[in-house]
């Protein structure tokens, strides 16, 4: 279990948000990554110029190898806040070309060496009903056997019960797809975590640490109601072989750097008592 960050929280916040890709601090993370010996960072998408993104042009992907070799920062996986905000799942007549950036995403992520891309069914993208939930199966079956050809994995997070999750990840090939577990948008809902592993462990490829508190918004770690120990415990009894993304609350005071290199440090204490 390898620890990396989300891109843009080494970065100041975007008019307000806690994620965005920080387009003028990019190149940036790179180096504050290196200084703060993390290796790993997961790629944001956000929905708004994704054409414009370096990861979906090939200048760009050249950029992203270049710091990636000299700052020794790898991009094993990428984040698609782009679906959440545009689902193809739910808007009638854009689904079309939405299905089509989808897949132009997984391409760049295959050229990127990204072999993990994170699909969040939260907040705008939330699954609704039925019919949802078989649109988005539906075209996830259908380009199954391409995502395997481009060596890209699907995570999927979502809001689901632990049951249903079980449910609809039950329903999509495990070469081809899993789970991106969030432990603090579980505790947020009030999800045991010894249930969500019985009931979906085995299929977590990918995972975000923060905290939440119940029924509320990320905070520090430790100061939400998330159960660290018994979730590193639960990791360790599955298996997982997967990587520890910090998605983590932003610094109020700014000193985002120091706040990552914190937490990494944190979450080290934690993988080592169990």
């Amino acid at each position: 279990m390898q620890i990396g960050f989300m891109q843009g929280r080494l970065s100041p916040t975007i008019d307000g948000k806690i994620q965005a890709f920080p387009v003028h601090n990019w190149k940036q993370e790179f180096v504050d990554a290196k200084q703060i010996n993390i290796n790993l960072m997961e790629w944001t998408l956000d929905y708004c110029d994704l054409e414009l993104n370096p990861l979906m042009l090939e200048s760009g992907r050249d950029e992203i190898r270049r710091l990636s070799k000299i700052y020794e920062v790898q991009i094993p996986s990428v984040t698609g806040d782009c679906f959440m905000q545009s689902p193809f799942w739910k808007i009638g007549k854009d689904a079309e070309t939405l299905k089509q950036q989808f897949m132009q995403v997984s391409i760049a992520c295959s050229k990127l060496n990204a072999s993990t891309l994170v699909v969040p069914l939260v907040d705008k993208g939330k699954i609704e009903n039925d019919d949802e939930e078989s649109i988005l199966v539906n075209f996830m079956l259908e380009k199954s056997d391409l995502l395997s050809k481009y060596k890209v994995k699907i995570a999927i997070e979502t809001d689901y019960t632990p049951s249903k999750v079980r449910s609809l990840i039950s329903r999509l090939p495990s070469e081809t797809f899993g789970i991106n577990y969030d432990m603090g948008n579980s505790a947020s809902l009030g999800y045991d975590p010894v249930e969500e592993f019985k009931e979906y462990g085995s299929r977590i490829i990918n995972v975000h640490v923060k905290d939440r508190v119940l029924g509320g918004s990320t905070v520090a770690l430790q100061e939400g109601n998330v159960k660290f120990r018994k979730i590193f415990k639960l990791l360790k009894e599955y298996n997982y072989r997967g990587n520890l993304i910090l998605q983590t609350a932003r610094c109020k005071s700014g000193k985002h750097v120091e706040a990552i290199h914190k937490y990494k440090e944190l979450v080290e204490k934690f993988k080592a008592s169990e």
